[in-house]
């Protein structure tokens, strides 16, 4: 029963593999028989997983959420943890923009959005006050603020080809930086 349950596990996250690649490329509106040819599965296998879209865009977003969880984890208590999950951040938007802008697109009171929002806001809740408190980011920033640097970085998904996206979005972290940083001591 366990290998059963391996395999299953295995096939979902193939699925979801699957998807992130077809909508990165066509956009979450792409047909599904797309996802089924890449996962190599077939379509009851899909449909048992994810009984429609929306099922399966909200385990990508769930899979987003449980990866910053992990990123924030694996940094532990580093002062710098903040900047470095904005980055994975970032870079997810870069890979895949489809998503990060269903994510944007999508009503923000929606019940699953508004679930991950708030995930995410207490997962960064503590990186916050250790870069604040370290020095490394304005001490008005709030966790709140997380949403709106999100939709900063989104302005990546503006770039045609990942090319332009990582381009952007290196650009938008440098000015992000610098902003989180505070103002300038003038007689500094």
């Amino acid at each position: 029963m366990t290998s059963q349950r391996a395999d299953a596990a295995a096939r979902r996250a193939l699925i979801l593999d699957a998807a992130d690649a077809v909508f990165g490329q066509h956009g979450v509106t792409a047909p599904l028989d797309l996802v089924v040819e890449r996962a190599q599965v077939g379509r009851a296998t899909l449909y048992r997983n994810f009984p429609d879209r929306t099922a399966l865009v909200e385990a990508l977003l769930q899979r987003t959420v449980a990866r910053i969880n992990r990123q924030v984890q694996s940094l532990g208590e580093r002062d710098d943890a903040l900047f470095e999950v904005l980055e994975g951040m970032a870079a997810r938007i870069v890979q895949s923009p489809a998503l990060s802008d269903y994510w944007r697109a999508v009503d923000p009171d929606d019940p699953t959005i508004k679930a991950a929002r708030h995930t995410i806001w207490g997962l960064l809740e503590a990186p916050i006050q250790r870069a604040i408190a370290a020095g490394l980011c304005r001490a008005d920033l709030q966790v709140t603020d997380i949403s709106l640097i999100s939709g900063m970085l989104g302005a990546a998904l503006r770039g045609k080809s990942r090319e332009e996206r990582a381009k952007l979005v290196a650009r938008a972290l440098q000015l992000l930086r610098t902003g989180l940083q505070g103002p300038v001591d003038a007689e500094g």
